[in-house]
């Protein structure tokens, strides 16, 4: 036994260091007993310290940006097209609350999922009547609408754990809500009442970090007391520098040769105490005169510290850690970063930023709308599609094009890209998806500039029908290619 105990993982003693260290073994869900007041802390962060709203700016701006494009695959060129059209227009009035369209909603679900860890959303089935161009809309909903605490058995027999109601194979069959959000007190009406709506309708974003976990976690979890902390502080140090530099002088003069006593100066008397003693105001700059035999003495608050600029950065370099941001990103401090170590953090962020879209935000929220505006699409005869129920996987399949990166070094970006093109690594379509960009409606738009030049008799350098790559028209000789005329090289033997 004591030789399986020496070989055993060091992690694992009870010795002197680690008597302390007795964590609790607790399931994905029994961890998340403290979520509320989590939550709770999170959300005052997100309004209230600037790193951590620094965070989710960036998060939203690299993940989002200005929306995922949808491009459909399946059918026709015509219906391609039509759906196209539908898609856009119905973007406009996506959303219920009619605030957002749905590049704004993407944003804002993003951002929720980044502060509380989850967001739900519910799909709003309308009537043909109302007007929308496809009769379906989207409400976001917070985290704390679904309640954590609400566990227990439905009527038909159904586990409700954590608000999430669950038939007897473990599939989630509906979601338990408040009517209104319970942090709006002062505005509810019947916003107690918990209503039962079918999972069909319920969209969850969150990201599971344990197998089995049903509800999402913060991401700033790790770091909550770390930017608490730490906000105290930095506030406490700005408010001691600013006490420091109330510098007053005061001037003490001696009783005169009649034993009486000087008298202050009156104009900077502001008032008096119980027993008529004179209260006078300090500001920067002041020269109090005091009466003889009187002397006051400041302590003297020790500044910022020459380290305390290291020391802010250690922890705002583990707060960037919890949000997935490098620390870069998060503050702007480029200094002692060259090019090349900047591109490497910066590809390291965006593969973060892609798993987070491929993985979560596209399967989890995009896709499942747009499955869902194709059903009502189809039901509401705005698209024909014969056989829509078995053909529906296929129908729906849905090319997801985020927002481009933007080049880090442009000459050698694009050099990069052509190379990799004419060398076949890459196909042209696959560098403007990569762009952000529609591959065909680049080529529309190329089309369209070249009738235009040619019709307006233009002719320019990019243009690859009349000119080659060095900028020189099709069939002209360049300078070098001219000398070696000349000197014979590219004569036939």
């Amino acid at each position: 036994m004591s030789d399986a105990l020496e070989g055993s993982y060091r992690a694992a003693g009870n010795g002197r260091r680690l008597r302390t260290f007795r964590p609790m073994s607790l399931g994905p869900n029994g961890a998340l007993l403290g979520l509320p007041t989590l939550l709770a802390r999170a959300r005052h962060l997100a309004r209230n310290d600037p790193w951590m709203v620094s965070a989710l700016n960036k998060s939203v701006s690299n993940g989002i940006a200005t929306g995922i494009q949808a491009k459909a695959i399946w059918g026709s060129k015509a219906h391609k097209k039509q759906v196209t059209q539908l898609w856009r227009r119905w973007g406009k009035y996506a959303d219920a609350d009619g605030v957002l369209d749905w590049n704004g909603m993407q944003a804002l679900a993003w951002r929720e999922w980044k502060e509380a860890g989850e967001v739900f959303a519910r799909l709003r089935y309308r009537r043909r009547e109302d007007g929308l161009p496809v009769p379906l809309q989207v409400q976001l909903i917070e985290s704390e609408q679904c309640p954590q605490h609400y566990n227990g058995v439905a009527s038909n027999g159904n586990a409700i754990r954590q608000g999430i109601e669950f038939d007897l194979i473990g599939r989630r069959v509906a979601y338990w809500m408040y009517r209104e959000h319970p942090g709006d007190q002062h505005l509810m009406v019947n916003g107690n009442e918990l209503v039962r709506v079918p999972a069909e309708q319920v969209l969850h974003l969150y990201r599971p970090n344990r197998a089995g976990a049903i509800r999402g976690v913060p991401g700033s979890a790790p770091a909550l007391l770390r930017m608490f902390n730490l906000d105290r502080l930095d506030d406490a140090v700005l408010e001691r520098q600013n006490l420091a530099n109330l510098f007053t002088a005061f001037i003490t003069k001696k009783s005169n040769a009649d034993g009486e006593d000087g008298e202050a100066i009156g104009d900077l008397i502001s008032g008096e105490d119980d027993d008529g003693t004179a209260i006078g105001g300090l500001e920067p700059g002041t020269m109090q005169e005091l009466p003889p035999d009187t002397d006051v003495k400041f302590s003297e608050p020790p500044g910022a510290g020459a380290d305390y600029g290291d020391f802010l950065r250690g922890h705002l370099l583990a707060i960037a850690a919890s949000q997935d941001v490098p620390y870069e990103v998060l503050t702007g401090d480029l200094r002692n970063i060259s090019d090349r170590a900047l591109r490497l953090i910066l590809n390291e962020f965006r593969r973060v930023i892609e798993q987070d879209q491929w993985l979560f935000m596209i399967p989890m929220f995009c896709q499942r709308v747009r499955d869902a505006f194709f059903d009502q699409a189809v039901l509401a005869g705005l698209l024909k599609v014969p056989r829509y129920a078995s053909l529906r996987d296929d129908v729906t399949e849905t090319l997801w094009v985020p927002e481009g990166w933007p080049w880090s070094h442009p000459v050698q970006d694009v050099n990069s890209e052509v190379k990799a093109v004419r060398a076949g690594f890459k196909s042209r379509s696959a560098v403007v998806l990569g762009s952000g960009e529609d591959p065909e409606q680049v080529d529309r738009e190329q089309k369209d500039d070249n009738e235009r030049a040619d019709k307006a008799g233009l002719t320019y350098d990019s243009d690859p029908r009349r000119t080659n790559a060095s900028g020189a028209r099709q069939g002209t000789k360049t300078g070098a290619e001219s000398a070696a005329d000349d000197e014979g090289i590219n004569d036939d033997e």
